[in-house]
């Protein structure tokens, strides 16, 4: 049975895990909630807002660290608050047992293009116009590997209309969708592994609070369940984020694969027993 210190304890893990992998904890976080009983809507409403705790944990040790990429994660979000407001609109209408489907499908769009982000970081050769015009680059300092690295992001507006993709899922699963805001700025825009974790831990609150509004308004939000998620998941976030830079790449690639598949295991199991 769920109580305030266990959800507490449970989302400073979630939190920790989701800053590492951008994967912004409510991925782990709402499956937890669904297996304890709480109704799959509220689970996600109450989802965003650890998304929203988590990103405001850990999106300030990476800005700090000059990991996150503000200026990239401005342009997207244009396109994530929209789809992420759109989404959440559509799940307080479609039913229930749906959303274990569509959440399971969703998250196995994490593994396009993983096999290619395990072999290592490759700078595009090229950047488009509007990317230059936009400005759209950066470097880093890289703990792990003892260098600079620098990078310069492509594709400006395909990854905006992708992000836009994510923002809807955002919204209508309250995941964050950060497993595929990750693979599109890696895949798609051409950044490092760890500058698409921190910069999509940046974008994933303001993605959240655009469909928590929505959620507030329709009545989902428990408050209950809402103070320890935040203050957990924020606390978690904050740890995650002082470590990801002293970690390998390949390790974050490893959590990520593990975390992934359990997720799609869950939803799918909960989907076939829930009709």
């Amino acid at each position: 049975m769920l109580n305030i210190v266990t959800l507490g304890i449970l989302s400073i893990a979630v939190g920790f895990l989701g800053s590492l992998t951008g994967l912004g904890g409510a991925s782990i976080l709402v499956p937890i909630l669904v297996l304890f009983g709480i109704p799959v809507k509220e689970a996600i409403a109450c989802g965003m807002v650890a998304i929203i705790a988590t990103s405001s944990g850990s999106a300030s040790s990476f800005v700090r660290e000059r990991i996150a990429n503000v200026r990239v994660a401005m342009y997207l979000e244009m396109f994530t608050i929209v789809g992420a407001i759109a989404g959440a609109t559509i799940t307080t209408v479609v039913a229930p047992v749906l959303l274990y489907f569509f959440f399971a499908a969703f998250l196995l769009t994490s593994f396009v293009g993983l096999r290619r982000s395990m072999s290592g970081f490759v700078p595009a050769e090229r950047q488009d116009r509007l990317s230059r015009w936009l400005k759209l680059e950066g470097s880093y300092y890289d703990v792990a590997e003892g260098k600079e690295i620098g990078y310069r992001v492509n594709n400006a507006l395909p990854g905006g209309f992708g992000m836009m993709l994510a923002g809807l899922a955002a919204g209508m699963l309250g995941i964050g969708a950060g497993a595929f805001k990750v693979t599109v700025q890696e895949n798609v825009l051409r950044m490092p592994p760890k500058v698409s974790s921190t910069t999509s831990n940046f974008i994933i609150g303001m993605t959240a609070l655009g469909g928590a509004s929505v959620y507030f308004f329709s009545g989902l939000l428990n408050l209950t369940l809402m103070a320890p998620m935040a203050v957990g998941a924020t606390i978690g976030a904050i740890i995650g984020g002082r470590v990801l830079n002293r970690l390998s790449t390949r390790v974050l690639r490893i959590m990520f694969f593990v975390i992934i598949v359990y997720l799609i295991v869950q939803m799918v199991y909960k989907g076939v027993t829930a009709i």
